[in-house]
């Protein structure tokens, strides 16, 4: 494969009647992998991981509906829900032509890539969850009630609450706890993903809409459960075990529904990328080598 197939390329999709963007790189016959980002954040969450993948891979990595440089549509023109996060991503996947992949997913990735694989159990060849949940367990402490209360009553207060984890500092502590030597730690991440979720009332409101709809994803754990004792589909967990959002209990609990689960602790936070690219990568090698062929 030459060197111009390792450039990550910036395309554009109409999906549904809205552009919907993503990064593409590597072989289009080489075997696929998509990459779902989580929130505060991108498909930028993956620029590195992309031309380190796609040597041997061909690699998609779209960003959502309201997120990044795909369209925004405001809340009264679309319903931001996990379901119709799940429905883009989708419809692009058969535009690209994936028919068999492996996930790789992070935070709201991670909802969103139950969904599909629930959907197509049999495209579904691996998955590599970072910090991605599927368990209650990885819920650390009250972290997740701030949602779960703005989902019960919608008022300013309980809004106020949820605007705070995605101001300015409410991102930079998210990119950077949990991180040893926080200055390896670009801050255009951080700054970008206030660009991709947070930088207007309308894209607030998005969020907030987002935030909302999240227990729906719990309501499906046990539907994903099952997903995994059925299929034994191939699960690498690399996690940041210092994550105050999605906790290590979270990564093990994988092992009670899927025993063959690998289970990797890494010393970071929620955004394992940041600072551990490399150890991620070399985890991911042999793992894909394996599954996905």
């Amino acid at each position: 494969m030459s060197s111009s197939a390792y450039r990550t390329h910036h395309r554009y999709a109409e999906i549904a009647g809205r552009q919907i963007f993503y990064r593409e790189a590597g072989s289009p016959e080489a075997p696929a992998i998509v990459l779902l980002h989580g929130t505060p954040a991108s498909s930028h969450m993956y620029r590195n991981l992309i031309p380190a993948l796609a040597d041997h891979y061909h690699v998609i990595a779209p960003d959502y509906p309201g997120f990044g440089q795909s369209d925004r549509p405001t809340v009264d023109e679309f319903d931001y829900t996990f379901d119709a996060l799940a429905d883009h991503v989708d419809a692009l996947l058969d535009h690209v032509g994936l028919t068999r992949y492996a996930l790789y997913v992070q935070d709201y990735g991670a909802p969103v890539g139950w969904r599909l694989a629930l959907r197509h159990p049999e495209r579904v060849a691996a998955v590599v969850t970072q910090n991605g949940n599927a368990y209650v367990e990885g819920f650390v402490g009250d972290a997740m009630e701030p949602l779960f209360a703005y989902g019960r009553d919608r008022s300013q207060a309980n809004a106020d609450v949820l605007r705070g984890l995605i101001s300015p500092e409410g991102l930079k502590w998210q990119y950077t706890h949990g991180v040893s030597d926080p200055t390896v730690v670009d801050p255009d991440s951080w700054t970008t993903a206030h660009a991709a979720v947070a930088d207007t009332e309308d894209a607030i409101a998005i969020q907030l809409e987002l935030f909302a709809d999240y227990i729906t994803n719990v309501e499906l754990y046990p539907r994903v459960h099952e997903y995994f004792r059925t299929s034994r589909v191939p699960v690498l967990a690399v996690w940041g075990r210092n994550d105050e959002i999605f906790g290590p209990a979270g990564a093990l609990a994988f092992t009670g529904d899927l025993p063959s689960a690998e289970v990797n602790l890494l010393d970071g936070g929620h955004f394992l990328l940041e600072s551990q690219l490399d150890a991620v990568v070399t985890l991911m090698r042999p793992f894909l080598a394996t599954h996905l062929r």
